[in-house]
Order: C-alpha cells, then structure tokens, then sequence
C-alpha cells in the first residue's frame, strides 16, 4: 500500500547533498518495491520507492564540489539503500550521485534521465561495439529502448530497432536506421538486413533466447534481465548483465547524459504528470501496457 507519512527532514552529512526534490518518475522497480519483491537485509518499513529524482539542491555538506544551494539537479536512487527512495520532498544523497539537469527542461523531464539513461549508456559501454557496426535493439519504444537507439546513434553505431506498427514512426524519429516488426521474426528480419546478424543486440524487450539469431557469430549480448534467459550461450555469444548500480556514484555518466540531452540527442519523453498524492494510480498507469514516456509524481 502505498500512503503518505511525514518524517523528519534529514541533513547533508560530509560528502553530501540534501536535494528539494520536485519530480520522481515512477519505475517497474517501485512497483516490485511496493509488493515486497525487492526487499534486502536491513531494510525496515515504511518503504519509500523511487529511482530518479529532480529537484534543487538545498543544502550542502563539507567537501562537496561543483553543487551549490540553488542548482537545479537529478539523481539516481537506490531505493534500498539507507537514504530511501526518492517519493520524498527531501532526499540526502552523496554529491556524486547527484548532477546539475539538462538547462532548459522542467524538472518532471529530468527526473526521467538517470536511471533509464544510466541502464541503457551501461549496456552499451558493456558490449563496446566499434563505429559502424550494427546494434539491435529489442523494445525500442519503451524508455530503456528507446535511449539505446539515441545513445547507440550518438556512438556513431547503425541500428536496426524492432516496433510494433503504431510506434514505427517515433522508432524512427528516435533515429533508427532499419525497423523491424516486433515479434517472433526478429531474427529473420535483422539477417534480411545484415545475413551475417548485428554484432550486438540490446534486448531491452527481453526476448531472451528469441534475440539470440540476431547476432552474428561471436557477437555481443546486453542483458536487462540477467543472462539466465539466454541459457547456454553458442557461437561464441557473449551476454552481459546490465545492472545500473553499477553506475551509481559515477556523475560524470550521468553529466555525460545532461549534455547530450541539451544538445538534442536524448529524447526526455513523460507521458503523464500527476501530484505525490497520487501515487496510486501512477503505479496503475506503470503497470498498464503501451505507455510511450515516464510517469512522473510531482512533490
């Protein structure tokens, strides 16, 4: 159950920032948070779900740097960490998680960068495809898939994108180059293009081992699920696990992500703005299949 609680409001300790968050997107992280499916050693109710925060930095602990009370920022969160989620209007957060957000946007557009932007930048840094290969991408309309495309064009890499018909056009203003059907015949379609497969897949959509004919041999595998969907790996198929905390800590991805998105590479797409009172009913829409963009809880 998801209900509001008023709680005390926490400093920045050294090496810290305590933000005034304004928007929270919502994840299928949160919803596995709600239901109790996520819970780790330590962590005591209440729960406070949330991944991505944006807000203004409020105050600043000793030996921060670069943050200043005023900036405007995002943040990825680690919802089971000691800190919280960030379904807060007050979060404290080390200065490294934390970077300024991309000038010109709202903070509901920010809040839906960090953790989509951070899975999708580390499953490609995880293959390292060269310029001018071709990556596939399963699920490309959905937030994950959909900064694959824009990252993986960023790199200077080709992308073939599966879309169901009613998303081909945004597959492609994302930057697609080739749009497959999503579905069964992946594979076939992909080698239609590239006989010999792409030489990664980031299988955003998890199709598991229905993405594996994609690849050429001894090609490259992104993992959002975990690689036991794979099972045993042939032709010399790599897989690797994206797990996004492993770029927790690390603001010169998430900085990285802010300029690209000022330039007009990354697409910061909401699909619906509701109040934290709400919350609700977010997690309702989250569930609901076909949503193109976050939802977002304002604070």
């Amino acid at each position: 159950m998801l209900q509001p609680l008023a709680v005390p409001v926490p400093h920045a300790g050294p090496g810290e920032v305590r933000l005034r968050v304004h928007a929270a997107a919502v994840s299928p992280t949160d919803i596995l948070l709600r239901a109790g499916l996520l819970r780790h050693s330590g962590m005591q109710l209440p729960y406070c779900p949330g991944q991505d925060a944006a807000g203004v930095v409020d105050e600043v602990g000793p030996g921060v740097a670069g943050l200043a009370p005023g900036d405007r920022v995002m943040a990825l969160v680690m919802p089971t960490s000691a800190a919280g989620g960030a379904y807060r209007e007050h979060i404290v957060l080390p200065a490294v998680r934390v970077a300024h957000s991309p000038s010109g946007t709202s903070h509901e557009e920010a809040a839906a960068l960090p953790m989509n932007g951070l899975t999708a930048r580390l499953g490609l840094d995880l293959m390292d495809l060269a310029a001018g290969q071709l990556l596939a991408v399963t699920g490309a309309a959905g937030a994950v898939g959909g900064y694959l495309v824009e990252l993986a064009k960023a790199d200077g890499l080709r992308v073939v994108a599966d879309a169901a018909p009613a998303d081909e056009e945004l597959v492609r203003r994302l930057g697609a180059d080739h749009v497959v059907p999503r579905g069964d015949g992946l594979a076939e379609a992909v080698r239609r293009i590239a006989p010999a497969g792409a030489g990664g897949v980031a299988d955003a959509a998890v199709l598991g081992t229905g993405a594996l004919g994609a690849v050429r041999d001894g090609g490259q595998v992104a993992a959002f699920r975990g690689t036991e969907v794979y099972g045993a790996l042939r032709r010399g198929l790599v897989a690797h696990a994206v797990y996004v905390p492993d770029y927790v800590g690390d603001r010169a991805e998430l900085d990285d992500l802010r300029q690209l998105a000022e330039q007009g590479e990354l697409s910061l797409r909401v699909a619906r703005i509701l109040p934290a009172a709400e919350a609700a009913h977010a997690h309702r829409l989250m569930e609901a299949v076909g949503r193109r963009g976050r939802v977002v809880l304002t604070f």
